[in-house]
């Protein structure tokens, strides 16, 4: 843009340069007699070169003259622009600044939400740890409860339910069912089958009674059976008057464990409404 207003103004000087160079010559008087008919024709030629030269000055001046017009409207353009866009940046440079304010508050939002987030941690850690030790003492409190009532096993039955008379003799081992229960803590003996069924794994203790008649060929026995196997047994042979044996054992039961008592075979014993014949047993402790 500079050198196209450069160009034509230069041209402007060049040309009036030559214009005052012109008129300086033609402002030369040469005197009549010496002049030539060429020399006398040249004053007309420097005016009318003179009318063109203003001519293309004023053609010159008259293209400045649009050229300037049209810069301005172009320098009004690029001031509009210029402004349009400094108003642009100014309201992105808000913008900035809020987002920069939004991006600071939702740090800070961030940061207490992260510390949020950790205490939420630590009160579920701290829940879960008090679940645990709620759950270990629950169980705790059930394990005492069932050791408490596991401990507290015990049993004592006669033979007959009612009335008096013997039982027996068989031809072969027969298993005792003692009807009449006197006590049993735990309820881990079956009167309808005889059978004591261990609830726990622990040491207990069993007794039992035999009475009987005396026969001259059958005796008054029985055996303690643990799980089919006989382990102790009560016996007592003679041939008139009433006969006694007893005996007790101490076993270590598994939790299932079944223990009965079995007559002996070929063997018969007696019991009425005092009892004499019985069965007992207790825990003594748990292992």
């Amino acid at each position: 843009m500079e050198m196209t207003m450069c160009f034509p103004l230069l041209l402007l000087i060049c040309s009036l340069c030559t214009a005052q160079l012109q008129t300086e010559s033609d402002n030369q008087i040469i005197p009549l007699g010496d002049q030539t008919e060429a020399e006398r024709r040249e004053p007309t030629n420097a005016a009318d070169q003179q009318q063109r030269f203003t001519e293309d000055i004023h053609a010159v001046l008259r293209e400045m003259s649009a050229s300037l017009a049209e810069q301005r409207v172009e320098i009004s353009h690029l001031q509009r622009e210029n402004e349009a866009q400094a108003a642009k940046l100014k309201e992105l440079e808000l913008q900035k600044t809020e987002l920069e304010k939004q991006k600071s508050e939702l740090e800070k939002q961030k940061t207490e939400v992260d510390k949020l987030k950790q205490e939420l941690q630590a009160q579920t850690a701290e829940l879960i740890s008090i679940k645990a030790r709620t759950n270990v003492t629950e169980n705790q409190v059930e394990a005492l409860k069932r050791d408490g009532e596991v401990k507290q096993v015990a049993f004592s039955a006669s033979l007959l339910a009612s009335g008096g008379g013997h039982t027996g003799p068989f031809n072969t081992h027969t298993p005792l069912v003692f009807r009449h229960v006197v006590t049993n803590i735990g309820n881990a003996y079956n009167p309808n089958t005889g059978f004591f069924i261990a609830p726990v794994r622990g040491a207990y203790h069993f007794e039992f009674h035999i009475y009987g008649g005396g026969h001259a060929s059958h005796p008054s026995a029985a055996v303690l059976v643990k799980n089919g196997e006989q382990t102790f047994i009560a016996y007592e042979h003679q041939p008139s008057y009433s006969v006694n044996s007893s005996n007790g054992v101490t076993l270590l039961l598994e939790v299932g464990d079944v223990v009965f008592m079995r007559l002996w075979a070929n063997a018969r014993i007696y019991d009425n409404e005092n009892h004499h014949t019985t069965f007992s047993g207790h825990l003594l402790f748990t292992m």
